[in-house]
């Protein structure tokens, strides 16, 4: 593959991981769409689609790294961190490690890798001790419970929406420009 094919895929697959997550901001704003975001549709996408692996951790890293700051000054008027972001970003690496295993791009594995990535998100930041509640079977399981919506049936939602815009946008934009396909060609 020539380098400046190489280029031209890098450079959209990183303007869509950017616009994607540019809704996560926008959405924000909106309290019934709480959790409606792209996160793991973009990091599957990233996962699935980025040739050199590090960029396929790396760049929609970044931008989720991105978004928070925006996010918290927005709502708290400067750029905070908080502890519990460690694991979103543990969660999101996880979740585009499951995006690496999409060799073949249809309906039902990317839907089958987005409830894995819902999944990962909702065992892991509903942990306890990661809100700095007693870590108890007890406390977990209530966790567990108020998560499911509208957060996680959220996450869900907008996974699938993200998804299909993302990877169905990046497969169209393939079919019409060989500059886009990859030396590890995905077919629908």
């Amino acid at each position: 593959m020539s380098l400046q094919k190489t280029n031209t895929r890098t450079t959209v697959l990183i303007v869509m991981v950017l616009a994607a997550i540019a809704m996560r901001i926008v959405n924000t704003q909106v309290p019934a769409l709480s959790n409606f975001t792209p996160v793991g549709a973009v990091a599957l996408f990233g996962g699935a689609y980025f040739a050199d692996k590090w960029k396929a951790y790396l760049v929609p890293l970044l931008a989720l790294v991105i978004s928070d700051m925006v996010i918290n000054y927005i709502y708290a008027g400067k750029f905070t961190f908080y502890t519990s972001s460690l694991f979103m970003y543990g969660c999101f690496m996880l979740m585009t490690f499951v995006g690496t295993f999409i060799k073949k791009v249809t309906v039902l594995n990317v839907a089958a890798a987005s409830v894995v990535a819902v999944l990962i998100h909702w065992f892991i930041m509903d942990l306890p001790f990661v809100y700095g509640m007693p870590n108890t079977w007890a406390n977990y399981g209530t966790l567990l419970v108020k998560a499911v919506y509208p957060f996680e049936t959220n996450m869900l939602i907008g996974d699938a929406v993200y998804g299909a815009i993302l990877f169905g946008g990046f497969e169209l934009a393939k079919s019409k420009f060989t500059a886009l396909q990859g030396k590890r060609q995905l077919a629908l």
